[in-house]
């Protein structure tokens, strides 16, 4: 699989790049970054911290992606939405793990998924694609006694509050209960806010340092209360997925996919 990396100058996008340089049938084939960036004309293999692979650092997006199968994509919502219509134009399928997109960005993503396959999912880990599973389970078996928070914290440069992937739990924690999510979460709080209400889902969000990722889902009641979570260590977890999933869309139809259809889950 030729796979093209954007963003190959960030931490994630570095990541992808070493991680991609172990992964058996994985073959970078090209690697970009925004104009301007101190990347541009450098071996992506080197400033990943590994050997020169020869893919150098272009801020030619049309270029490098029209070259590969499939890109990677862990930028920032506009860019995601470009780098998606670039590579539906030239029919290479397309691997999201951006979070933080609007209303029209999300459906731009939809219709590049009419023509090409994409694999979209807010958190790539396996460990976490298992944990969204059991919370719906959990949720599913739970009476509404069960008040329900979502905890997160990531390092100090995420910049999408609350995190796609504690969305992603909500989501599935509102599917277990069979309501929509936007008519009961609470994404923050602040003063006199009254008792809770029955059915609320909550969130909190925590930023600091270079935490990688924590997610936990508490299930409080009187007398109990039930967490399952997971941590991230490493990014390395989300490049594993990403390889993971560029790999699967190879002959895939034209569609939106997730990891839980990676994954079989």
């Amino acid at each position: 699989m030729d796979i093209a990396i954007v963003g190959a100058g960030g931490r994630m996008g570095q990541m992808l790049v070493r991680h991609a340089a172990k992964t058996p049938g994985i073959r970078l084939v090209g690697a970009t970054e925004v104009p301007g960036s101190n990347g541009v004309g450098r071996d992506s293999g080197e400033m990943a911290g590994i050997e020169r692979n020869g893919v150098t650092i272009t801020d030619d997006a049309a270029t490098a992606i029209g070259a590969a199968q499939a890109v990677i994509d862990f930028t920032i919502p506009a860019a995601t939405v470009r780098h998606a219509e670039i590579a539906a134009a030239r029919g290479v399928a397309v691997v999201i793990g951006t979070t933080g997109l609007d209303a029209a960005q999300t459906a731009a993503i939809h219709a590049v998924a009419t023509k090409v396959p994409v694999m979209w999912a807010a958190n790539m880990a396996l460990g976490v694609n298992i944990l969204l599973a059991l919370v719906e389970k959990t949720a599913a078996m739970l009476d509404p006694s069960y008040d329900i928070e979502i905890v997160e914290m990531h390092h100090r440069h995420k910049i999408d509050a609350p995190s796609g992937t504690a969305l992603a739990l909500g989501r599935s924690v509102a599917a277990g209960r069979k309501v929509k999510l936007e008519d009961v979460w609470r994404k923050s709080r602040d003063g006199h806010t009254g008792a809770r209400p029955v059915g609320e889902i909550g969130f909190a969000t925590l930023r600091g340092g270079e935490e990688v990722g924590v997610h936990t889902v508490m299930f409080a009641a009187a007398g109990e209360r039930l967490e399952l979570s997971h941590r991230s260590f490493s990014r390395e977890t989300y490049a594993a997925g990403a390889m993971r999933a560029a790999a699967w869309l190879e002959g895939r139809p034209a569609g939106l996919y997730t990891m839980k259809d990676v994954l079989g889950l």
